[in-house]
């Protein structure tokens, strides 16, 4: 369940926090167990509050609560109410788990992206429970880490607002269509697979769907895993509760990323238009149907294409005249509803009443000690030799790609004197990336597990989100998604190096869609955001401007920021050369000529946020 309050669910009704109270104790009455979900991303001025929030919950006996932000985490690690690690930490390697169980967390809410043998890697021997998502969405991007909401839409899927742009048409070369719309899981045949290799519990999404929904896909896993119980194979569903499985809400269905590489997405549509039936002839106004593959009362409806012709309710399978009019031809056919599936809603009165939500958002006072004032250094990022000569004479510091270069980049580096920095991969659930002996960037908690011993620069990829940032690393660099306010007061308050990212294409998403490759994805407005393939087989989508914060460095000087991020990856040696001068000598006349060179330029959320 969700409450009114840091749940990744924002525009869901939600339960009040009586309703909650409530919810807890009609699952103990029932003998299930409760959970809630207090998974967003916390600035510094809500902590207290969602710390007020979670020993709430703890009092009216909620069995975990589950955490996306490790800084709400180290914040509530004295409360006893057990923690389970949502998805969107993105945990996915041994290392991981290692680090979930040495702080306090119960059971990891696996990342989305593993394959089966992956997973079986993970199960064996785990030092926490392990869950995975079975049946319902998959985001287009790695769990955790998307931007594409946030930074052309406005609203953060961190924070639970996502406008879902991966369910939008986009054209990227010759193809079009719904290239970022994956299918819904349906990985009910598997459970005994992932019963085999030491999953603890599986997760069907629930929340924002109605009870045809809840009811009938709860039914039917429960169903499943009961006949595991007594040694079936999982797999003694009749037909109809599997039809109603893929009815009752179907974008198209698969398995994920389980059996990686096989194509994730399904294209030709992105909403939901139940079971599809495959093509039927229609003939004088009739539908041709083998009458054995509809019931009495199933909802049917037929597609061109992407329009949607009309719907119907059968009443005699074995002749179907339609309601509605349209031409002789062939027509894609989707079952949408099922007398069963109906049965489920049930009237129900409106018991909410207003009340004063536990975790209702106030403004907290700074407690912190003032940093040390002083002027941000230059740290560049860059992929190529090429740009790394054009960036030397006016940087403090350089993050390398990890590619074929890097022994010659970290050469030139030394050479000069100056401090570079491997980043790694994005997502490595194996732990096969060859890393050098070095300074390195990490992106997620699985890497600085691994790698804790070294020197380490934490990517904004970790969410540092909240001055209770507990990892502690060399340097940690803000999350984009907060504005000027918010980086003051996380400032303030923070004791460790911060690194505030002020130039450059930020990664929306990184995806490992093994269809997407290196090219320029379009939108419906005529956005253009460039894409690229990384030597892992990963995807990253980068948004269609660039970030440009050149005329606020005094202002984040003033807040006291140890590095400024200046990402010219995969760019043109004449802007690298442009943009590292004029950043570094604070040079605002040059803003017209980069806008000029970048093509269009943002302030991202600096001055608006989250």
């Amino acid at each position: 369940m969700g409450g009114q309050s840091f749940s990744a669910r924002q525009y869901a009704q939600n339960f009040s926090d009586r309703e909650l109270k409530e919810a807890v104790e009609l699952a103990h009455q029932n003998g299930v167990k409760a959970y809630v979900a207090v998974n967003t991303l916390i600035k510094d001025g809500e902590m207290a509050a969602a710390r007020r929030f979670v020993r709430y919950l703890q009092e009216i006996g909620t069995d975990a609560v589950i955490l996306q932000d490790v800084g709400l985490l180290d914040s509530i690690m004295d409360l006893q109410i057990e923690k389970h690690a949502s998805t969107q930490m993105g945990i996915h390697s041994r290392e991981g788990l290692h680090w979930a169980h040495e702080n306090g967390i119960s059971r990891v809410i696996l990342a989305r992206e593993l394959s089966l043998d992956e997973l079986a890697h993970l199960g064996d021997d785990s030092p926490v429970e392990l869950e995975v998502f079975v049946h319902g969405a998959l985001c287009y991007c790695i769990s955790g880490q998307c931007l594409f909401s946030s930074m052309v839409g406005g609203r953060s899927g961190n924070r639970g607002a996502c406008a879902q742009p991966c369910r939008k048409p986009y054209r990227m070369g010759r193809r079009d269509g719904f290239l970022l719309s994956t299918k819904d899981l349906n990985y009910l045949d598997i459970l005994p697979e992932l019963q085999r290799i030491g999953i603890h519990s599986v997760k069907l999404e629930g929340r924002m769907r109605g009870e045809s929904y809840t009811g009938t896909v709860s039914s039917c896993y429960s169903h499943a895993l009961r006949g595991l119980e007594v040694g079936s194979t999982g797999e003694q569903l009749d037909a109809s509760k599997r039809w109603d499985l893929e009815t009752v809400f179907n974008r198209g269905m698969g398995t994920g990323y389980l059996h990686y590489p096989e194509p994730v997405v399904n294209s030709l549509y992105a909403d939901n238009r139940g079971m599809p039936m495959g093509q039927v002839k229609v003939e004088d106004g009739l539908l041709g149907l083998d009458p054995g593959h509809v019931l009495p009362g199933d909802g049917l409806a037929l597609y061109r294409g992407n329009e949607k012709m009309g719907g119907l309710r059968v009443v005699d399978p074995s002749q179907v005249q339609l309601p509605f009019r349209i031409p002789d031809g062939m027509y894609d056919l989707f079952r949408n509803s099922s007398l069963r599936i109906s049965s489920w809603k049930k009237e129900r009165s409106d018991t909410r009443k207003a009340e004063k939500p536990s975790g209702k958002v106030t403004a907290s006072e700074n407690t912190g000690s003032p940093r040390k004032k002083n002027k941000g250094e230059l740290s560049f990022y860059v992929s190529s030799i090429k740009c790394l000569e054009a960036v030397l004479p006016y940087a403090d510091r350089v993050y390398y790609e990890s590619n074929r270069s890097l022994p010659e980049a970290s050469d030139l580096c030394r050479s000069q004197g100056l401090e570079m920095v491997a980043i790694l991969s994005r997502f490595d659930p194996l732990g096969a990336e060859d890393v050098p002996d070095m300074p390195l960037m990490v992106n997620n908690l699985d890497q600085y597990q691994r790698h804790h011993s070294a020197r380490l620069y934490a990517s904004h990829h970790l969410n540092l989100f909240n001055s209770n940032f507990p990892l502690p690393v060399h340097q940690a660099t803000i999350s984009p998604e907060l504005c000027r306010e918010e980086v003051g007061v996380l400032s303030r308050r923070y004791s460790g190096r911060l690194e505030q990212m002020v130039f450059g294409r930020l990664e929306l998403m990184v995806t490992r869609d093994p269809e997407m490759d290196d090219g320029t994805l379009q939108d419906e407005r005529g956005y253009r955001f460039p894409v690229y393939r990384d030597r892992f087989g990963y995807s990253h989508i980068l948004n269609s401007a660039d970030l440009m914060l050149l005329e606020h460095l005094h202002e984040l000087d003033g807040m006291s920021i140890d590095s400024f991020g200046i990402d010219l990856r995969r760019r043109p040696v004449r802007l690298a050369s442009l943009v590292a001068k004029a950043f570094r000598d604070r040079d605002l006349g040059c803003r017209r000529e980069i806008r000029s060179a970048c093509g269009q330029v943002t302030y991202g959320h600096y001055l608006r946020g989250v």
